[in-house]
Order: C-alpha cells, then sequence, then structure tokens
C-alpha cells in the first residue's frame, strides 16, 4: 500500500496530481482511505500546467510503445528509456 511505503520513508504527504474534475472523486476516496489506514500521512493535491491535463501514463506508454515522440511529455530521461523498452519489445 502506498501508505506503507510513505511511512517506510518518514515521508508525512502523499502528493497527487489532478488533471481533470472527473479525477477528484476517486483520489478523494483514496486519501479518506489513506487517512484511516495512516493517520499522521496528509494527501496533498496538485494541479497542472494546462497544458497537460489531458495527459496521463496510458497515452504516454501508447505513444511510445508505437514508436511516437514522447519527448514533449515526459523527461529526456524517460523518454529515452521508454525509447529502448519499446525498441527491445518489438525487437521480439
Amino acid at each position: 500500500l502506498i501508505v506503507d511505503y510513505a511511512r517506510s520513508k518518514k515521508a508525512v504527504a502523499i502528493i497527487r496530481g489532478l488533471r481533470a474534475v472527473s479525477d477528484f472523486e476517486y483520489e478523494f476516496q483514496m486519501a479518506l482511505v489513506n487517512r484511516q489506514l495512516s493517520e499522521g500521512i496528509a494527501t496533498v493535491f496538485l494541479m497542472p500546467h494546462e497544458h497537460y491535463t489531458y495527459l496521463n501514463s496510458s497515452i504516454v506508454r501508447e505513444v511510445a510503445m508505437f514508436g511516437g515522440d514522447v519527448s514533449n511529455f515526459v523527461p529526456p530521461l524517460v523518454a529515452s528509456l521508454l525509447k529502448k523498452k519499446y525498441q527491445q519489445k518489438n525487437r521480439g
């Protein structure tokens, strides 16, 4: 569980991103569950820049899987690792 991991790292907060209003209900429920499991760890919600509100990890993985350029979505190191990963998978 994320609260167990946070506790093992002596964290005091879990940071979560909210891209759209539709994310809020799920994230709010998870924050309440996490609070019940570990009262000392808060959940903090951050909003992304509007340029990234449509983006999620599934989209990035799919673009990378089909050989697309993800450099506008992720840091250079992540783009490089994704490219390498999916080139190896596509070779077989």
